[in-house]
């Protein structure tokens, strides 16, 4: 049989291009998700009702996960950079204030949403995608209830709202996990800590964590709740909606965390 070169070539090709018009029609529905879940919900008391639930659930509970992963990172942190900071000619309070920096610009708002996008996306698809599979959103669009938006809208709210506690939350801790290092360990002394996390303080970087934090849960919570409440299948197909959801919000997140950083420090 002759064998030719170029098809190969030519089936990447289409392959390439075929999951162009995928990722474009997914972005579409995606876009038309939205219409449908930001719309003046039906009933407010009902609303309100949910909403603090949700504030609960995705947000309060992810407090004990904030404390601990942030107290253990900036314990890290500063050892790294007690051991890394070695030359005479830069002053002995550089740890404190390297630490400091590296806890609010990146690790308190795009290290700590990547965390929460594992546990609060995954909880919110497979949620959301169990409601589809066994039919409950169906049920209350035969009852002529807006689904999405009484189903997700409470969720992407209550936790936008919350999420600039946990990282304020997360900055704070991250820098009692330093000073445990300095207080109970001889690497560096406690007055050189204090004094570096004090040293050449910006207000804007609280800002700008805080704002990229928010930027991320919004990303987090509308794409679980996309491949949430399109799931078709069974329970098999939720697990894998789950993984999807994680995975996508996670590559966003990265994504936007480029761009922030260029619109917010340049």
């Amino acid at each position: 049989m002759a064998s030719y070169p170029g098809l190969p070539v030519f089936s990447l090709f289409n392959r390439d291009k075929t999951m162009i018009v995928s990722s474009i029609a997914s972005f579409g529905r995606y876009c038309m998700f939205l219409t449908q879940v930001f719309r003046l919900p039906d009933k407010g008391k009902v609303f309100f009702n949910r909403l603090i639930f949700e504030i609960n659930k995705l947000g309060v509970d992810s407090i004990p996960l904030v404390i601990i992963i942030s107290l253990f990172i900036g314990a890290v942190i500063t050892i790294q950079m007690t051991i890394n900071i070695v030359s005479p000619l830069i002053p002995s309070y550089s740890t404190g204030l390297a630490t400091r920096e590296i806890l609010l610009l990146e690790f308190s708002s795009t290290m700590m949403s990547l965390i929460l996008a594992g546990k609060v996306g995954s909880n919110i698809a497979s949620e959301i995608g169990t409601m589809r599979v066994t039919e409950q959103i169906d049920a209350l669009d035969i009852m002529g209830i807006n689904s999405a938006n009484f189903v997700v809208l409470p969720k992407i709210i209550g936790f936008v709202f919350f999420v600039p506690v946990l990282c304020i939350l997360s900055m704070f801790m991250g820098l009692v996990g330093g000073w445990f290092i300095a207080q109970f360990t001889s690497m560096l002394s406690l007055e050189d800590y204090v004094f570096g996390i004090q040293s050449f303080f910006n207000e804007w970087y609280v800002w700008y964590g805080i704002i990229k934090t928010v930027v991320f849960a919004f990303i987090i919570t509308t794409i679980a709740a996309y491949y949430g409440y399109y799931v078709k299948g069974g329970a098999l197909e939720v697990g894998q909606a789950s993984t999807k959801a994680v995975v996508s919000s996670s590559i966003i997140i990265l994504l936007a965390d480029v761009i922030l950083t260029k619109l917010l420090l340049q």
